[in-house]
């Protein structure tokens, strides 16, 4: 497995024969308004151009509607007739940007050769996940290749620890920015990361939505230092820099 973290959330896969694009977020730096009032977002511009993230991706997973995962240019850019999986609250709003193939992920899709299977996610903490609205993670396998569990945007639960007992994947994918709206933690930190992984010791854990947006309380360095601290090693935690490239196999068991 290929993965290629671009910027913030979006992901490039390349599974066997297959290239999909995660949450496609392709404002250029500092062209959206501020969270925390703290700068304008994103903070960083996307490592490659428009043209490179989108070449020779298949389909496009979009796991929730928030500007950050789905923005108004990546709305724009990606061709209209390019096949997107989503949540089921997502799939009208998406047709109503003229895409011509949305497919609801209600529980499992099998899409060519890989297999999708839709996971449950929340978005903080108390009160704020309503206001956040809802989320997805999804599991995806290929025959051949590792299996990937992408946690979405959602902190550390009960529903998250039971797919990864349940599942046992290779790869887990998770958000520990310790992003915060109005107080409320919205996504896993550096603790809930060090959790995670000294409570499942055998995936390779690789984290991203990191250093983009204002909001964000954890950066790569403090992640890293935190998980050291913890007993967790760097090859057991990967923190990609934007338009990295991971080579990815089957953990030991």
């Amino acid at each position: 497995m290929k993965l290629q973290l671009l910027r913030n959330a979006t992901l490039k896969l390349n599974l066997g024969r297959r290239t999909i694009l995660i949450d496609p977020f392709f404002a250029p730096k500092h062209s959206r308004p501020s969270i925390a009032r703290r700068s304008p977002n994103p903070l960083v511009e996307l490592p490659v151009s428009v043209d490179q993230a989108l070449d020779g991706v298949e389909l496009v997973i979009v796991s929730h509607l928030h500007s950050d995962h789905f923005d108004p240019l990546a709305q724009s850019l990606v061709p209209k007739d390019m096949p997107i999986v989503c949540q089921p609250a997502d799939d009208s709003k998406i047709r109503s940007f003229g895409f011509e193939e949305v497919t609801p992920l209600h529980n499992q899709l099998d899409w060519r050769d890989v297999k999708l299977t839709r996971r449950e996610g929340r978005h903080g903490f108390g009160p704020v996940v309503e206001k956040m609205g809802p989320v997805m993670g999804f599991s995806i396998e290929v025959e051949g290749e590792p299996r990937l569990y992408w946690t979405g945007d959602t902190v550390l639960y009960p529903p998250v620890e039971e797919t990864i007992r349940s599942t046992d994947p290779d790869i887990i994918v998770i958000h520990p920015s310790g992003a915060r709206w109005e107080g409320s933690s919205i996504a896993m930190d550096a603790e809930q990361a060090a959790t995670l992984c000294k409570t499942f010791p055998r995936p390779i854990v690789v984290a991203t939505h990191l250093e983009a947006l204002d909001h964000a309380t954890v950066t790569r360095d403090h992640l890293r230092q935190f998980t050291l601290s913890q007993g967790i090693a760097a090859e057991r935690l990967l923190i990609p820099r934007d338009g990295e490239l991971l080579y990815l196999d089957v953990p030991a068991r």
